[in-house]
C-alpha cells in the first residue's frame, strides 16, 4: 500500500516557510523547493505535497503566494511534455483558485506575474485562463499575454508556427517575405521533427515567464527594456572594400588549409602554397572552408533546422534590438537592467590595450562592439570575423569601412603570435562545448602582452535560477543553453598563455580581461 501522506519533512519546511521572517523567507523557500523539486524533475514526494502548497494560498500573504505559484509551476513543469502525469495533474486540480487569484492580483505585481507562469502549464483550460488574463483589471503586455497565449496553444502539425516565439511572439514584426522564410524551412519537416522544434519552442518560453517571475517574487518588477530597433533601409551587403582592406593585414591572415601566406587581388585571396582560393565580395573574405560553429551532432535532430531561423535575412537586427537584452536579462541574471549597453562600451573602451598587430573582435555579430572596438583602436587595425553571414551582412551595412572575415572561432585563420588584441563579446556561450579551444587559439594567435576582452555568463547561484537558464533552446545548442562556471574559464585562459588582469561583473555576467604572457 503506499502511503499518501505528506512526507514531515515537507510539512516542516511548509510551516517554516509560512511563518519565515522576511530576511530568512528567500533561503527558506530553497529548503522548501529541494524538498520537492529538483533540477532533474520533480521530488517522488512531490505529488502527495502538492495539496498542501495549493492550501498554502489561502493563508500566506502575497509575496509568499508568488513563491508558491513558482513552485508549483515548476512542479507542473516536471513532467514536460507529458500532459497526464501524476504531479502535473495534482497541480491543475487547483486550477480554480489559481484563476481566482489571478483575477485579483493587480496589474503588473509579482504576483500576476508569478501565477503567469503557474497557468502558462495548462493549455486544457486554455478560454478559462485567457478569458481572465486578457480583463482590463490586469492590463497585461504584449509580451506576457502572447507568451500565456503561446504556451497554452498545442501543435497543429497541418500548420505547425514554429521558431519566432522568444523572448515573446509580440516581439517579433515580421514582414511578407519573412513569414514565406518560415513557412518553407517548416513545410520540409518531418511531423517527428516540427514536434521536437514545437517542444523546444514551448519550454523555452516557460524558462523565460518562469525566470520573469522568479526574479519579480524576490526583487520586484522585473524590466524587459528593448533597444530601438534599426532601420533596415538599403539592405543589402554593403560594396566597395576591396583587397586592400585584406592586404594591409597579409603578416596576419593565414590559409585556413595549410597556414600559408595569402596573397590577395580583387577577386579574393590565393595560398601561396597550396594554391586554396577564397572569395571575396562585398567586403567579405570567406575562409570559412571545412569550418562549423554548430555544436549539433547527428543525434540532433533539431539542430540543422533551427539553425534557419538564425538565416533569416533581418535577423543581425532583431539580434541587437530584441534578442540581445533578452539574453542578457536570462544568462546575466540582468532583469534590473544592472549592466546597460553603455557599461559595456566603456568596460571594452577601457579595457582594449593592443600592441602592434591587427585587432580582432571575434566573433563580431552585426557588429555593435565592433563598433566600440573601432573607436578604441582605429578601422585601419580592424578585422571583424563570424561565421553567420546574415549577422556579417548586417555588420557590413553598419561598418562599411571593416574588412570582415567569415571563419570559425575554433580555427582561427592568422599565424602564430600575429594579433595586437582581440574581443570575444558575448559569444562564448555560444559554443560551450568548445570554447576551450576557441581560447586556446586566441592564445595562440596573440603577440606577448596583446590583450584579450571576453564577455560571457557563469551558471546562476540560485538553483532555480540556474535551471531556468539552462531550459532555453537557442538555434546554437538546441540540446538547452550550456553556460560555464568561473574557475573553468580561467584554467582555459590559464592553459593558453592569457594571465587575467581584470575580473568583474554583477549577477552572473564574466568580464575579463586577460594579457598574452612572454
Amino acid at each position: 500500500m503506499t502511503d499518501q501522506t505528506t512526507p514531515p519533512a515537507v510539512t516542516d519546511h511548509l510551516d517554516a516557510f509560512a511563518n519565515a521572517p522576511a530576511d530568512r523567507l528567500e533561503a527558506q523557500f530553497l529548503r522548501l523547493a529541494g524538498e520537492v523539486w529538483g533540477q532533474d524533475g520533480a521530488a517522488s514526494s512531490a505529488a502527495t505535497a502538492v495539496p498542501e502548497l495549493v492550501s498554502l494560498l489561502d493563508t500566506v500573504d502575497d509575496e509568499r503566494k508568488g513563491y508558491v505559484a513558482v513552485l508549483l509551476g515548476l512542479l507542473a513543469e516536471a513532467e514536460h511534455p507529458a500532459t497526464d502525469g501524476p504531479v502535473l495533474t495534482a497541480v491543475a486540480a487547483g486550477i480554480g483558485r489559481y484563476l481566482e487569484l489571478l483575477a485579483g492580483s493587480g496589474a503588473g505585481t509579482p504576483l500576476t506575474t508569478a501565477l503567469l507562469y503557474l497557468l502558462s502549464h495548462f493549455p486544457q483550460h486554455r478560454e478559462a485562463i485567457l478569458a481572465v488574463a486578457a480583463t482590463e483589471e490586469l492590463a497585461l503586455d504584449s509580451n506576457d499575454l502572447t507568451r500565456l497565449e503561446r504556451t497554452l496553444r498545442e501543435l497543429d502539425l497541418d500548420d505547425p508556427d514554429l521558431g519566432r516565439c522568444w523572448p515573446s511572439p509580440a516581439a517579433w514584426q515580421l514582414n511578407e517575405d519573412e513569414r514565406g522564410f518560415d513557412k518553407e524551412w517548416i513545410r520540409a519537416l518531418t511531423p517527428e521533427q516540427a514536434t521536437s522544434n514545437w517542444d523546444n519552442d514551448t519550454r523555452t518560453v516557460l524558462a523565460y515567464s518562469g525566470m520573469k517571475a522568479y526574479w519579480a517574487v524576490r526583487h520586484g518588477a522585473a524590466l524587459e527594456t528593448a533597444y530601438p530597433i534599426a532601420s533596415t533601409d538599403g539592405a543589402g551587403p554593403a560594396s566597395g572594400l576591396g583587397a586592400d582592406a585584406f592586404a594591409r593585414h597579409a603578416d596576419a591572415l593565414r590559409c585556413p588549409a595549410c597556414t600559408g601566406r595569402l596573397d590577395f587581388t580583387d577577386g579574393g585571396a590565393r595560398c601561396a602554397d597550396c594554391q586554396a582560393s577564397f572569395p571575396l565580395a562585398h567586403g567579405l573574405l570567406d575562409l570559412s572552408a571545412g569550418a562549423t560553429g554548430s555544436q549539433a551532432t547527428e543525434e540532433d535532430e533539431t539542430a540543422d533546422l533551427l539553425q534557419k531561423l538564425a538565416a533569416m535575412p533581418s535577423m543581425g537586427v532583431y539580434y541587437e534590438s530584441v534578442l540581445r537584452p533578452a539574453f542578457l536579462r536570462v544568462a546575466g541574471l540582468n532583469w534590473d537592467d544592472a549592466v546597460t549597453p553603455e557599461d559595456e562600451d566603456a568596460y571594452l573602451t577601457a579595457h582594449t590595450r593592443p600592441v602592434d598587430g591587427p585587432v580582432l573582435d571575434l566573433c563580431a555579430g552585426a557588429g555593435r562592439w565592433t563598433a566600440v572596438v573601432d573607436q578604441a583602436v582605429g578601422t585601419e587595425r580592424l578585422i571583424a570575423q563570424d561565421l553567420g553571414l546574415p549577422m556579417l551582412n548586417a555588420l557590413r551595412r553598419a561598418l562599411p569601412e571593416v574588412p570582415a572575415v567569415i571563419a570559425s572561432a575554433l580555427t582561427l585563420p592568422y599565424g602564430d603570435a600575429t594579433l595586437g588584441a582581440v574581443n570575444c563579446w558575448n559569444a562564448l556561450q555560444a559554443f560551450p562545448e568548445q570554447a576551450d579551444i576557441a581560447i586556446a587559439e586566441i592564445g595562440r594567435c596573440l603577440k606577448p602582452g596583446g590583450t584579450f576582452t571576453l564577455l560571457t555568463f557563469r551558471w546562476a547561484d540560485d538553483p532555480i535560477d540556474r535551471y531556468f537558464q539552462g531550459s532555453h533552446y537557442f538555434p546554437s545548442r538546441p540540446a538547452g543553453m550550456l553556460l560555464f562556471e568561473l574557475d573553468e574559464i580561467k584554467k582555459w585562459l590559464a592553459d593558453a598563455g592569457l594571465a587575467v588582469v581584470e575580473e568583474s561583473g554583477s549577477g552572473s555576467f564574466v568580464f575579463i580581461t586577460a594579457q598574452r604572457t612572454a
